[in-house]
């Protein structure tokens, strides 16, 4: 039997000695740090991305299936926390910076809009009616939050951006694991990642890129103990399923060992045993195959299926109508007035969003001097096109939850 040789990546690690490692460690502004703090730069990374808002946020938003009474469906939350744990597992076993790759993993999706995929291709159909000139994808989105958005406070009190080093900001604006590749290297570029385009580079560090493959190795599993829970499958399914992974096994096994545990597994170790810095990070030829027919399986029986119809009208209905609700209310430096006089019939939106303004926009800077906050300003209230994307960020950044709770508010007396 194959063994697995630990540590093979060691000398490809993001560390002092990575020639990389200076351009990793920047930032878009100086961090102030606290005496004696004991953490690496990747560690306070970390920290601070599960202390800020989006990442909470995540815990009521849709992975796959929208549920938000249900304990036990798979949130954007757990589906992180997964990628966090593998990429975290597969980086301990080939010798690269551990504390790198869990926090891109933890913060690749703060930018992921409610109601999952279906919320972010409703997005991207406004912002395209709209006539705004770039696309909507979940990936520049969460670098949006992370850059522009999501704030902290510092030791004096004064919210700030986040201001993660880049090689945190690469892995997560790279990290899509809709992969067709099976060799998976980083690219030696230093580029401005705002200037990015989908799916036209690898990360830039070799963390990144066990990160993108664990986004796939995550979901994967996950979906389909979800979907079987749910009764997506009839028996020639179970039976389909079953077959598939006996060839990733190499065994007979009952269906109640196609699992996400079994499978994640079996992953993991596959690409370990695989993977070496010349090649790069890759599965065997046949778990590769196999990767690609249970993806494949996936799209046809769970994320095409008729049975979340209803949940995308509905989706498609609560994003539209709170879109259309606040742009209504637009009127250059008068616009906070205008939604003022509305706010006892609409507190909640009309209030939140105001505050909202206050904090990213040119609005009223001397309330957002009073609120001690120091983020960068991103929106000309004078400019309609600026007003229309602080309504697709504040969309976006909702969770599920919010966003029905404001569409109530529209719809109810």
């Amino acid at each position: 039997m194959q063994e697995l040789q630990k540590n093979l990546f060691c000398d490809c690690a993001m560390n002092e000695k990575n020639p990389k490692w200076e351009n990793a460690l920047t930032r878009l502004a100086p961090l102030s740090h606290k005496p004696f703090d004991i953490r690496s730069e990747f560690d306070r990374d970390n920290n601070r991305i599960l202390h800020c808002s989006a990442y909470r946020r995540l815990k009521h938003k849709t992975q796959v299936f929208f549920a938000t009474n249900n304990d036990h469906v798979c949130t954007r939350i757990e589906h992180v926390n997964h990628v966090a744990s593998i990429s975290k597992t597969i980086s301990t076993a080939l010798g690269l910076n551990v504390s790198l790759a869990e926090a891109i993993a933890l913060g690749h999706d703060l930018g992921h809009s409610p109601f999952g995929h279906h919320g972010e291709r409703i997005i991207e159909k406004i912002m395209d009616e709209h006539g705004f000139d770039k696309k909507f994808w979940h990936e520049k989105n969460s670098l949006r939050f992370i850059d522009l958005i999501e704030t902290l406070p510092n030791y004096s009190g004064y919210k700030e951006n986040l201001n993660l080093t880049y090689a945190v900001r690469d892995g997560i604006v790279c990290h899509c694991g809709e992969v067709n590749e099976n060799y998976l290297k980083p690219r030696d570029e230093f580029i401005d990642l705002r200037l990015i385009e989908k799916g036209k580079y690898m990360p830039y560090t070799y963390e990144g890129c066990v990160v993108k493959i664990s986004d796939k190795i995550a979901y994967l599993g996950r979906d389909i103990q979800d979907a079987y829970n749910y009764k997506f499958f009839d028996k020639e399914d179970l039976l389909t399923l079953k077959q598939l992974a006996q060839e990733v096994m190499k065994k007979k096994i009952k269906f109640k060992d196609v699992n996400t545990s079994s499978l994640i597994h079996e992953f993991i170790v596959n690409l370990c045993m695989n993977s070496t810095p010349e090649k790069g990070l890759t599965f065997s030829k046949e778990h590769y195959e196999m990767m690609n027919k249970i993806k494949k399986f996936n799209y046809q029986k769970i994320y095409s299926n008729p049975r979340f119809t209803p949940f995308m009208k509905y989706a498609k209905l609560v994003i539209n109508d709170i879109f259309d609700f606040l742009l209504e209310y637009y009127d250059g430096f008068n616009t906070l007035h205008k939604l003022s006089k509305y706010s006892k019939f609409y507190p909640t939106a009309t209030n939140d969003f105001s505050d909202w303004l206050i904090k990213y926009s040119n609005i009223d800077e001397k309330t957002h001097r009073i609120r001690k906050y120091r983020n960068v300003l991103i929106y000309d209230i004078e400019n309609i096109s600026d007003y229309k994307q602080a309504i697709i960020d504040y969309i976006s950044g909702m969770s599920d939850n919010y966003a029905i709770k404001i569409y109530k508010e529209l719809t109810e007396f």
